[in-house]
């Protein structure tokens, strides 16, 4: 097993154990409490939950978010979400496909659109990435080898400028960014892996020409956890004041979300926890919610249990409509608000 591979399944293992969890921050999303319908005047069963993202109907707005990449396991687990979200009309995002790229592996992909025939597929390459020899070619090859409707580049500054070894350059990402967008012949996305992206960041990155942002806040795996976890006690002090680091998922979706113009896409991933938080996302502006560890348990174990799984997330999703008295997302997204929190009011505005 390469380097690289034996830490993403180091990785893996403790994001699956739990020990990755941001203890004691919290995604914002708690902060956000629907105006009860006692009187919703709709029928249940016709609810619609259906969108379409990057040109494809889905069945709801909640993607499996990147969660592997390289660990053996990956491919079992790759496996099981491409069948679920199949099975389900949902789209599925794949981990860093960077160890296929250079030769070391297929990284758990193979087969993947033969799994997942229907459904959006979102590939992933580190941002930094960009500054070590990869380029248009590589990000190629990255859709291609999955038949990818868009490719995600991922920005982890943090988890770099703690992990032993990481990747620190990020001198020059953005025209790296903007050039790659205007080159690749599917849609571009850059996504945070757990410290949310800022209004500021996002905006560059819109001007960019960046078709998908995925906040990726705080509130769920702290990667700052994981890499201390993987160290001993020096590596853990170093990373020890860093473990709530960043912006709550919930407040960068609503301080992304007036900026962000309905050809692109904004997820909200990071602690999604139930159908509830991806209600909340959606009202705060969000086109999808994201699940990755919230999930992992039942993708290791069967795609039986992921579907499962999965299709309780959208029950819930679907009871927190019919009690705001929403038919669709478009009127989830106008539901009445109980106390919005002071930083929704102050969220920015667009020009």
């Amino acid at each position: 097993m390469t380097d690289i591979s034996a830490r993403k399944s180091e990785h893996l293992t403790i994001v699956g154990e739990g020990r990755g969890r941001q203890d004691g921050t919290t995604t914002g999303f708690d902060a956000i409490r629907f105006a009860h319908v006692a009187l919703p005047e709709l029928d249940f069963d016709a609810i619609d939950t259906g969108t379409t993202v990057l040109g494809r109907q889905i069945a709801a707005p909640l993607m499996v978010s990147a969660m592997t990449g390289g660990p053996a396991e990956a491919g079992a687990i790759n496996a099981r979400i491409a069948e679920a979200c199949e099975e389900l009309g949902l789209p599925l995002a794949v981990g860093s496909q960077r160890i296929a790229i250079e030769g070391r592996g297929d990284a758990g992909l193979s087969g993947l659109r033969a799994r997942a025939g229907t459904v959006p597929i979102l590939g992933n390459l580190g941002a930094v990435q960009l500054n070590t020899g990869f380029g248009l070619d590589e990000a190629r090859r990255a859709v291609d080898m999955i038949e990818a409707d868009a490719l995600i580049l991922h920005l982890n500054p943090l988890q770099e400028a703690i992990q032993p070894g990481g990747d620190r350059n990020f001198a020059g990402i953005l025209d790296r960014i903007t050039a790659l967008a205007e080159a690749l012949p599917v849609p571009l996305g850059v996504k945070e892996v757990g410290a949310g992206l800022s209004a500021e960041v996002g905006s560059r990155l819109l001007d960019a020409d960046v078709t998908i942002l995925d906040v990726a806040g705080v509130g769920g795996t702290s990667w700052a956890r994981v890499e201390a976890a993987r160290g001993g006690p020096a590596l853990h002090d170093l990373a020890a004041p860093f473990f709530d680091w960043g912006i709550p998922t919930a407040r960068a979706v609503a301080d992304l979300a007036s900026l962000v113009p309905d050809n692109r896409v904004l997820v909200a991933s990071g602690g999604v926890r139930h159908g509830l938080d991806v209600a909340r996302a959606i009202r705060l502006g969000a086109h999808l919610a994201g699940q990755a560890a919230g999930a992992l348990p039942s993708a290791r174990d069967s795609t039986e249990a992921l579907a499962a799984h999965l299709q309780t997330v959208i029950g819930q999703l679907r009871i927190a409509m019919f009690c705001t008295g929403s038919a669709d997302l478009a009127a989830l997204r106008r539901a009445a608000l109980l106390d919005p929190p002071p930083w929704l009011a102050s969220a920015p505005k667009s020009a």
